[in-house]
């Protein structure tokens, strides 16, 4: 049986272009929910931040009939999230997947298990995240799955339509109606970062000073 819903609406583009400046990490200073697990790193080498609009699949074991069909789904500005179910055997993403997900105009893919073909990969030039890699793929055995509905990708859910944000650190699920909040409070966070950090390298600051970290080391020093 396959579960098919209607492809979610994509995420704002000015969402998704102040969105683009984030870093995982700096969202990781404050948030704790929509990370995945850190096991889920990028195939490409280099770094690559991409942003965009999730679009949801779960299929089983050794069958990719409905990733191939999602393939021809798939629209501009979309990344492709791939719930395995438990799966950690078979490598669903290939060469030939990277291809037809790129054609379709999709910017990354985001699977919870591992990928094969990594040359025709970076060939491709096309970001994904992954459980590294297996030689053992899978095959069209008509299995069913579902597309556009709630999934776990990493440990963090994903439901179809959030904004996703990927870089060399990892992946970050944002639910699509707390995207823009996320993304300016990270901005504004990141311009601060720089601020600091040309105080300190400039001489003009000590990092414990700016960051608090002295006052309580020499609150809490133990007097001999």
């Amino acid at each position: 049986m396959y579960t098919i819903r209607d492809m979610p609406e994509p995420v704002a583009a000015e969402v998704l272009a102040l969105l683009a400046g984030v870093e995982t990490a700096t969202v990781g200073h404050w948030r704790l929910q929509g990370f995945m697990h850190r096991a889920i790193q990028p195939l490409l080498p280099g770094g690559r931040r991409v942003v965009g609009t999730a679009v949801t699949l779960a299929i089983a074991g050794p069958d990719s009939t409905l990733l191939h069909h999602a393939a021809g789904l798939l629209r501009p500005g979309d990344i492709l999230v791939v719930d395995r179910l438990g799966d950690d055997k078979y490598a669903c993403w290939g060469g030939g997947v990277t291809v037809a997900v790129k054609a379709a105009g999709a910017v990354a893919g985001i699977v919870d298990g591992p990928c094969t073909d990594l040359a025709e990969i970076i060939a491709s030039d096309f970001p994904i995240w992954a459980r590294g890699l297996a030689p053992i793929t899978t095959r069209i055995y008509d299995l069913g799955g579902g597309m556009n509905v709630p999934v776990s990708c990493g440990g963090a859910v994903v439901m179809p339509g959030d904004a996703i944000l990927a870089d060399e650190s990892g992946v970050l699920v944002i639910p699509r109606d707390e995207a823009l909040a996320v993304a300016e409070q990270a901005l504004t966070m990141q311009e601060r970062g720089r601020e600091r950090e040309a105080s300190v390298r400039d001489g003009r600051a000590l990092l414990g000073v700016l960051s608090g970290a002295s006052v309580k080391v020499r609150a809490n020093l133990t007097k001999r």
